[in-house]
């Protein structure tokens, strides 16, 4: 499995927009580090299809990958939500892991 690298910000209320445009004050990057890059294009593949698909009204998601890395950006009003979500895509990721060293 990647080893996530989780980073968070606690940003006030009227903080500008994060990267994604949204202003939702609470914020965690997942990063999950892989042996190559092809491991990593297979996980954020799977992953990304869900964007958009499962963000609830309180928190959303992005997914991106660099290199040998694939980056999970949580977005949540609040920390209940970030905590959920940061639950959920790590699960996500999991699955992925699991089902494209199958493949």
């Amino acid at each position: 499995m990647g080893d996530p690298i989780v980073g968070r910000d606690d940003r006030p209320r009227d903080a500008p927009p994060s990267s994604d445009g949204s202003r939702r004050p609470h914020d965690a990057t997942l990063r999950f580090e892989y042996e190559s890059p092809a491991r990593a294009r297979a996980v954020a593949r799977a992953v990304a299809q869900e964007v958009g698909e499962i963000d609830g009204d309180r928190s959303a998601a992005t997914v991106e990958r660099d290199a040998e890395s694939v980056v999970v950006r949580v977005v949540a009003d609040d920390l209940v939500a970030l905590r959920a979500g940061c639950n959920t895509w790590g699960s996500l990721v999991e699955v992925a892991e699991r089902t494209s060293g199958l493949a």
